[in-house]
């Protein structure tokens, strides 16, 4: 990679964040190498929702990126729909079936209580993990990137260069001016940088049932308008959304209940269609047949991390970004798109550097702009996993509307353009 930077970045993880960075710094002409622990690149996961702040940063980023993404996107029938909001529970209806507070209009367990729409007219829509990390694949030459690399260690060189010097568990080492923890929930770059302690991921409270079923069987059983678009449905402590993937070739079903303790070493695990249907008994016919038919089932322990006092270290230089920086519950479908802004931001700043000291103003301003952002979405994100399952605002209706209606603008309307001036004018400052 010919650049007259004269300095070198390590990105620790090939997942979406590190590999999104990579054709980020490509387009600022920056030398980089990225370390992946796995034998060969891969996402765990299927379906990933980038909002339109997302999108944004994407097009920003890199016109062939936004090429790619647009290739595997898949939107609901009706582009401009989140999510339609039903209450699934039938706890929260009378014994005709009609939901409380819901009598005059004579709305029923199942049926649209209101909707949530996109606050403008980005194209928005969600994404095959693997698909989406093929597109970037074919944007990052082979030649800067390195497999079966799993990080051990960073520590200052003593050469007197200032630089970072990584160590891996097969062994090798690698000397950097600067790492970039992309490495996830689990970072070990965040451990290094912020400690144990701080740097543990905690469980949120909330497990995910996650699984399949093929677009046909939804459409004969719910209806094309009902499968082939976004639905939330509502309960006592339970949630489940419904949304198309794979190009409309599958409905993706995932369903959230809460528990105290996650005791399992393991975050995933494997399920049966009893043990589901015994956590959603009191709901309704259309979940219940949802859950009758999915496909490829297992259960997802939702962890985040508390708020980090920083995300990086000048001695050696390390900076956290994505999951690894402020990983959080799924809730409000942005976790993602924070990770594209992350990358946005942090690459040009790094673009503006002229010597390695620069570094060290480009991660204050980043860390300036963005923690707070980030942060305000990993604490919006676990209340909104509380609202959908009446624990915020209880089970008035028209409270949790409204409280829904106004939670998303502040992530979806945000003009990371204008985040970028104000990083920027931070590093000048500096």
């Amino acid at each position: 990679m010919s650049s007259t930077k004269p300095f070198n970045i390590a990105i620790v993880g090939g997942g979406i964040s590190g590999l999104t960075l990579a054709v980020a710094l490509l387009k600022q002409n920056v030398p980089f190498t990225v370390y992946e622990s796995a034998s060969k690149f891969g996402e765990i996961g299927a379906g990933v929702g980038f909002g339109p702040h997302a999108v944004r940063a994407i097009e920003l980023i890199s016109p062939e990126l936004t090429e790619g993404f647009r290739r595997c996107v898949t939107q609901g029938d009706r582009a401009k729909n989140w999510f339609t909001v039903r209450v699934g529970d039938k706890r929260k209806a009378g014994p005709d079936g009609v939901l409380k507070q819901r009598e005059k209009e004579g709305i029923k367990v199942g049926d649209p209580v209101f909707e949530i729409r996109y606050t403008n007219n980005v194209p928005s829509g969600g994404v095959h993990r693997a698909h989406f990390l093929d597109e970037l694949l074919k944007l990052v030459p082979e030649s800067v990137s390195k497999l079966g690399k799993r990080l051990v260690s960073i520590t200052a060189a003593t050469d007197g260069s200032e630089d970072a010097v990584l160590r891996f568990a097969d062994g090798t080492t690698a000397q950097h001016s600067a790492v970039i923890g992309c490495d996830g929930i689990k970072s070990k770059t965040r451990e290094i940088l912020l400690g144990e302690g701080e740097a543990k991921a905690v469980y949120s409270g909330q497990y995910a049932y996650r699984g399949l079923v093929p677009m046909d069987k939804a459409v004969q059983m719910l209806g094309s308008e009902v499968a082939r678009d976004c639905q939330m449905y509502l309960g006592y402590d339970g949630h489940l959304l419904t949304y198309p993937v794979e190009k409309g070739k599958t409905m993706n079903v995932v369903a959230f209940i809460t528990t105290e303790t996650w005791t399992n070493p393991q975050w995933v695990i494997g399920t049966t269609k009893e043990k589901m249907l015994e956590d959603f008994k009191n709901w309704g016919p259309d979940v219940i047949s949802i859950i009758e038919v999915m496909e490829k089932r297992d259960i997802w322990a939702l962890f985040n991390h508390l708020p980090a006092k920083t995300y990086y270290g000048l001695s050696p230089r390390i900076c956290l970004l994505g999951d690894a920086a402020h990983a959080s519950t799924p809730h409000q479908g942005s976790g993602a798109g924070m990770c594209i802004e992350d990358c946005y931001i942090l690459s040009e700043l790094i673009g503006k550097a002229e010597s390695v000291q620069d570094l060290d103003k480009v991660f204050k301003a980043y860390d300036e702009v963005r923690r707070p952002r980030t942060l305000k979405l990993v604490k919006t994100s676990r209340e909104a996993g509380q609202l959908y399952q009446f624990q915020l605002e209880g089970d008035d209706l028209d409270a949790v509307e409204r409280n829904f209606q106004t939670r998303m603008s502040w992530i979806w309307d945000a003009d990371v353009k204008q985040d970028l001036e104000k990083a920027l004018s931070i590093y000048a400052s500096n």
